[in-house]
This record gives structure tokens, C-alpha cells and sequence, in this order.
């Protein structure tokens, strides 16, 4: 059913990417589909690298570490935007289709108050794209 899922990360919160991925790599084993994990950064220093190579660097160790644990390969790719902020929803849909991804299995966070106004970036794929989206909490 599935031929490629992409799983968007944000490394400043991979502690909370468990379920996430969990679900990927479950997802990733029944259908027989490769599993890509896909990152936004910023071309500036952030909490997380000082670079984008050295960004890329982490999140191809994470991925690395999350393919093992489950048994599974898993690709890493990071795209560099100038205001994440901004980007990171539409680099994402873009990103998604690059990759021929049928399926987006993203974490999010309970909804707050802020999201009463503002659109989840899991919302805002889901709205806005026409891949499958598994939103997981």
C-alpha cells in the first residue's frame, strides 16, 4: 500500500520522536517501504549545530541510531532554509513529493492554545498536501 515514507524531524526534540518513529519503522517493516527522515535548518548557528554540515551530520547519526534500534534502514536528508520559521511547512510538502513519499508520519504535541489561531505544522501538511499524513501524539 505505502512505497515511501517520509518522517519529518526537528533534532532539537528527539526525545519526543519516539512514537513517531516507532510507528515508521512498524509501518516501514509490514509494507516493505523505506523510511527517509527529513529536517529543516537554518543556514545560522542553532541550539543543535553550528552548521549546516554539521546539522546533517547529527541527523544521519539520529537516523542511523533510530534504523538500528528498530531493525530497519533508515535515510536522512536536511534542507537548508534561510528562516525555517517560515519555510519548514512548504519545504516539507515540497520535500515529500521530491522523494515520491506516499506517506508523511509526523510527531506533534498535545494542542494548545496557540493552535486555536495558528495551524500545527502537522495540520498545515495534512490541509495542504495530497500525501497520507499519520499524525502521531
Amino acid at each position: 500500500m505505502y512505497k515511501k515514507i517520509m518522517v519529518p524531524v526537528d533534532l532539537r526534540h528527539a526525545d519526543k520522536l519516539d512514537k513517531a518513529v516507532a510507528t515508521a519503522a512498524d509501518l516501514s517493516n509490514h509494507y516493505k517501504a523505506p523510511v527517509q527522515m527529513v529536517a529543516v535548518t537554518a543556514s545560522a548557528p542553532s541550539s543543535v549545530a553550528h552548521n549546516p554540515k554539521e546539522f546533517e551530520a547529527k541527523l544521519s547519526e539520529y537516523a542511523a541510531a533510530q534504523g538500528a534500534k528498530y531493525g530497519i534502514e533508515i535515510g536522512a536528508h536536511a534542507i537548508v532554509s534561510p528562516d525555517p520559521t517560515i519555510d519548514l511547512d512548504d519545504k516539507l510538502g515540497r520535500e515529500a513529493h521530491e522523494i515520491g513519499a506516499d506517506l508523511i508520519i509526523m510527531a506533534s504535541h498535545v494542542p494548545g492554545f496557540a493552535e486555536h489561531i495558528f495551524s500545527s505544522n502537522a495540520g498545515y501538511l495534512a490541509s495542504h498536501t495530497d500525501i497520507s499524513v499519520f499524525i502521531v501524539r
